[in-house]
């Protein structure tokens, strides 16, 4: 479970972020940063966050107000024509760097969860499962999860048939009988291999 070990090693505010959306064919990438306080943050709130992952949609949907209560944060989004242009790992990188920018207080240093570091201008850990490990990972992990899928949500009540709704974009049955059936949207990633055969056909 995560908790504040690596946050406590450091003097100053921590920013946790994290991702989300890296792997869909359609959709944004949309990451978060956020900065806890220690101190103040609910003993309870903190024993029910995990990795997003591991948690159902009704327990995330159920702790996403409660961490914007008790959290600094800011979502960063990068679009599917940027995702086009640079490749997705890039657009990930970017869309972190408009999270930290974007925050009202400067963090002293920022907890990455995965393997690469964004550049994001301050002292910057990557940690490896890192949602599982830091709780302002894990509070930036729920966040971002949360806030993509009521995006993918909204987008399937505007280009309804490709079940954006339950399946967030990634490439479920119901996506790829969708695109067989109504084509390929403004709103999908035409760089990805799925989409760029199609288009080729």
């Amino acid at each position: 479970m995560p908790d504040f070990s690596l946050e406590s090693q450091f003097d100053g505010p921590v920013a946790g972020i994290d991702e989300v959306g890296r792997g869909p064919w359609a959709g944004p990438v949309v990451t978060c940063a956020a900065i806890l306080d220690p101190e103040t943050f609910p003993i309870e709130l903190a024993a029910q966050l995990d990795d997003s992952k591991k948690l159902t949609d009704k327990k995330r949907e159920a702790l996403f107000e409660p961490l914007c209560q008790h959290s600094i944060y800011c979502l960063g989004e990068a679009s599917v024509t940027e995702i086009d242009q640079v490749n997705i790992l890039a657009a990930t990188m970017l869309a972190m760097r408009r999270a930290v920018d974007g925050l009202p207080q400067k963090p002293a240093v920022a907890l990455v969860d995965g393997n690469r570091d964004p550049k994001l201008g301050i002292p910057t850990q990557t940690v490896v499962k890192g949602d599982g490990r830091s709780l302002s990972i894990a509070a930036a992990s729920v966040i971002a999860k949360v806030a993509r899928d009521r995006m993918m949500r909204t987008l399937a009540a505007e280009f309804p048939g490709y079940g954006w709704e339950r399946n967030a974009g990634y490439g479920t049955k119901a996506h790829q009988e969708g695109l067989a059936q109504l084509g390929v949207t403004p709103h999908h990633r035409r760089s990805f291999a799925p989409i760029a055969h199609l288009l080729m056909d």
